[in-house]
């Protein structure tokens, strides 16, 4: 089961990633009350982008969707929603905060097979609303009130326009929403840098059953964390030379990268997508339940670690590697558990992870304790404060 309130690890994105151009206060920011009705028909003319694909990682079920229904109904006060008027569309908004709400929304009123309806349930005030859908609703006299209620009842809407760059995005959301839940940078950057390879991403996140498996998922991560360490495996195998000690460029230049260049890099991101999946298997074939986790000197810790991740993946997507690594699977295990005890291994992989320093550190130690089991494994070099990949 997916809990919002512990991400898988401590090494994702983080908003100190940021740097300081969101601090650069530029944008202009108009707070409005929205009525429902308006809120869906600028859903439905496309000027609120409520991609149908985000019911693929919706984290509410329909009960949540039937108690906010209910809310407006009810006329008792909602969230804010928090939305950005496209740079390069005036009238096109992204959603910054509040995409579970609107998807509720738009579901409820569906008319369509795009979003996915549903009837009310679970309602503990409105009980004879319990079994209502929105065609019962909009149809039936005794309901009428309801409805009026329902499609007048208004949402403080925030439009932030003008803004400088995604960083600023993150900046203004958590100053407008300082106890919510922010949104992840990965959910960003799905509407920010849109393209055919971010919808490859999502597409194979979602239905990958091994990346899942491996990150205690049972579901796709509604926060797209699962997305995200996809990216992080393609920004590491080809443009870790790059790497500046701030992660979020690195995965951003990557996405963009793989956007314009879909068409002519199709084969190759395909052949390093197998490569992932191939990598996962061999990581599980050798540390079974504990793959991708830290060892603590009794166990294999719970929650995946993304540090611990880089070095499988960074040798494991070489065939050669995970087939001598599969033969001394014994051996290999062990000097991993042992590496975990190395101080300068386990502070790499531990605290900040993110350091130029860290992240090659601990790649380097790993494939020298690979290379003593007879794994063909290539070793990076550090020249000028960048890492440079010997394969």
């Amino acid at each position: 089961m997916i809990n919002d309130s512990t991400p898988p690890d401590d090494q994702q994105e983080e908003y100190e990633d940021l740097g300081e151009s969101g601090k650069r206060y530029q944008a202009v920011i108009n707070q409005a009350d929205w009525t429902v009705e308006t809120i869906i028909q600028q859903i439905d003319k496309g000027n609120i982008e409520l991609n149908p694909d985000f019911q693929r990682r919706e984290a509410w079920r329909s009960v949540r969707k039937s108690q906010y229904i209910e809310s407006l109904i009810m006329n008792v006060p909602v969230p804010q929603i928090v939305l950005a008027e496209r740079k390069d569309k005036r009238g096109k908004f992204i959603v910054i905060d509040g995409k579970q709400r609107l998807l509720a929304l738009r579901q409820f009123h569906s008319g369509d097979e795009v979003f996915k309806k549903f009837a009310l349930e679970g309602l503990s005030i409105r009980t004879d609303l319990n079994g209502i859908d929105y065609l019962r609703l909009s149809s039936d006299f005794l309901l009428e009130q309801d409805l009026n209620a329902l499609e007048n009842s208004t949402i403080r809407t925030a439009v932030i326009r003008n803004w400088n760059d995604e960083n600023f995005l993150y900046t203004v959301f958590l100053r407008l929403n300082t106890g919510s839940v922010p949104l992840s940078p990965q959910e960003l950057r799905q509407a920010l840098i849109p393209g055919e390879f971010v919808k490859f991403v999502d597409r194979y996140s979602r239905e990958s059953n091994a990346l899942h498996a491996v990150m205690g998922l049972s579901r796709p991560d509604p926060r797209m964390r699962d997305a995200e360490l996809v990216i992080r495996y393609f920004a590491f195998r080809n443009f870790l030379d790059i790497y500046t000690g701030n992660l979020k460029p690195l995965l951003d230049y990557t996405a963009r990268h793989f956007n314009q260049a879909w068409v002519a890099d199709r084969r190759k991101i395909d052949g390093q997508i197998t490569d992932f999946e191939s990598s996962i298997d061999t990581t599980v074939r050798i540390f079974g339940s504990g793959a991708f986790r830290k060892w603590n000197g009794i166990r294999f810790e719970r929650p995946l670690n993304r540090a611990v991740f880089d070095v499988m993946m960074y040798y494991f997507n070489d065939l050669n590697v995970r087939l001598a690594a599969e033969d001394s699977k014994v051996g290999v295990e062990l000097a991993f558990k042992s590496l975990c005890e190395n101080e300068r291994f386990r502070s790499s992989i531990e605290g900040t992870t993110k350091t130029i320093e860290s992240i090659y550190t601990r790649i380097r130690l790993w494939g020298e304790v690979l290379q003593h089991y007879n794994v063909p494994a290539t070793l990076p070099q550090l020249i000028n404060n960048k890492i440079i990949r010997g394969d």
